[in-house]
C-alpha cells in the first residue's frame, strides 16, 4: 500500500543540477578556489550550509560560508528569474500523481528557490508539504528531510514512494525506509551502491506512471 508520493526537486522536476554546477564552478574560480573532479557529485544533496562550508573550507574559496551561501543563492535566484528549466513533462507527471496520492517535496534547494521553482512551474498547489534541507539538521544522504516531510503529511515513511535522481538522494530516501524510484540524470549517473538501493530505475520522469507506483505497494 502506498499512502504518499514524495518528490525531489532538482534533477526530477527542474533540470537545475547543470545550472548549480555552472554557477558554483564559476563562483569557485572567481574567488580563488579549486574545483575538483568529484566536486559536483559530492555537492549533490548537500544542504545549503553543508555545500557553503565545503566551498569555503575544502575548495579554498576566499569567502565565509555565510557569504558563499548568500552570493551563490542570489545568482541562482537571478537565473531562475530568467528561466526555470522544467524537465520535459514533469509538471504533467506531478499532476498525474497528485490526482491519486498526497504529494510531498523534499529538496536540497534553499526555501526561496523551491518557492521560485514551484511558482514558475505552476505546481505550488500540488504538494501537501514542502521542505528544504535548510530546515533539517542534516542534508542528504541523511534521511532527515524525507522523514520530516512524511511527518508533515502524517504518513508512515515505509508507506511512501520517493522519486529521486542523485546517488545521495537515493541513499537518503532509502535510509528513511521509503521505496525509491530512481530517475538518474544523464550527466550524473548513479553510483552502483545507490542504484542497488532503488526499487525501480526509470529512463525519464515521463515514464513515472500511477501503475509504476502501485506495483511498489
Amino acid at each position: 500500500m502506498v499512502d504518499a508520493v514524495l518528490f525531489d526537486l532538482d534533477g526530477v522536476i527542474v533540470d537545475s543540477e547543470p545550472v548549480w554546477e555552472e554557477v558554483r564552478r564559476a563562483y569557485v574560480a572567481a574567488h580563488g578556489g579549486t574545483w575538483q573532479p568529484d566536486t559536483q557529485r559530492r555537492l549533490m544533496g548537500m544542504s545549503t550550509g553543508e555545500w557553503a562550508d565545503h566551498l569555503s573550507g575544502e575548495l579554498g574559496v576566499d569567502r565565509t560560508p555565510e557569504q558563499v551561501a548568500t552570493e551563490v543563492v542570489a545568482e541562482m535566484t537571478r537565473r531562475y528569474a530568467e528561466r526555470v528549466p522544467l524537465i520535459d513533462h514533469a509538471d504533467a507527471v506531478v499532476r498525474r500523481m497528485a490526482a491519486r496520492w498526497p504529494l510531498g517535496l523534499a529538496s536540497s534547494s534553499p526555501t526561496r528557490l523551491i518557492a521560485a521553482a514551484l511558482a514558475a512551474t505552476g505546481l505550488a498547489d500540488a504538494f501537501g508539504a514542502t521542505l528544504s534541507t535548510e530546515e533539517t539538521a542534516r542534508g542528504k544522504p541523511a534521511p532527515d528531510v524525507w522523514l520530516a516531510v512524511a511527518a508533515r503529511l502524517d504518513v508512515d515513511p515505509a508507506r511512501c514512494v520517493a522519486v529521486e535522481d542523485s546517488s545521495n538522494g537515493v541513499r537518503s530516501a532509502a535510509a528513511a525506509g521509503m521505496r525509491v524510484v530512481a530517475i538518474p540524470h544523464g550527466s550524473y549517473p548513479l553510483d552502483p551502491d545507490a542504484a542497488a538501493l532503488a526499487a525501480v530505475l526509470l529512463p525519464s520522469v515521463d515514464a513515472l506512471t500511477p501503475e509504476v507506483v502501485e506495483r511498489l505497494g
